[in-house]
């Protein structure tokens, strides 16, 4: 995976790159989804930041529900530009601009109909908020003991 960090000029549309990156994103979110499986979301700690992250993503953004997340909204001009002016303040922090799936609905898990690709930073403050808010509590009463490879 040595690849993964060679400067993003030196590629030309080079779709085992994209391939190796969609890899990662889903390696990435099964990870993810067993931690929350496993751990009372409560206590995860996703980076060493969590609370920065989540006090400036609920001052950016206080009425965006987390638990089922509108990519239409997230992705529109004005959400953008919402979130470049969140991201800026995070840019200092390794991999933050990372390609990363996360759930739509904070109650399902991963399929293709309900991932969304977003930017690390934007998995971290939505993900830190639904375990702080209780968003991803029944994901281990209905998913426990369950893992991605047995399916």
């Amino acid at each position: 995976m040595e690849v993964l960090s060679r400067p993003a000029e030196e590629f030309v549309n080079d779709g085992s790159v994209e391939e190796l990156w969609a890899m990662k994103a889903v390696e990435h979110a099964e990870i993810h989804f067993n931690l929350l499986c496993s751990v009372d979301p409560r206590m995860l700690h996703l980076t060493p930041y969590d609370n920065e992250i989540y006090e400036e993503f609920r001052k950016q953004f206080p009425d965006m529900d987390v638990a089922m997340v509108n990519e239409n909204e997230l992705k529109s001009a004005d959400g953008k530009a919402k979130w470049r002016s969140y991201m800026e303040k995070f840019n200092r922090l390794e991999n933050y601009s990372y390609g990363t799936l996360i759930r739509a609905n904070a109650a399902e898990e991963f399929q293709p109909e309900n991932a969304i690709l977003v930017v690390r930073i934007q998995f971290w403050a939505i993900e830190i908020s639904r375990n702080r808010e209780g968003h991803n509590d029944g994901i281990r009463k209905r998913f426990q003991g369950r893992s991605k490879k047995e399916e």
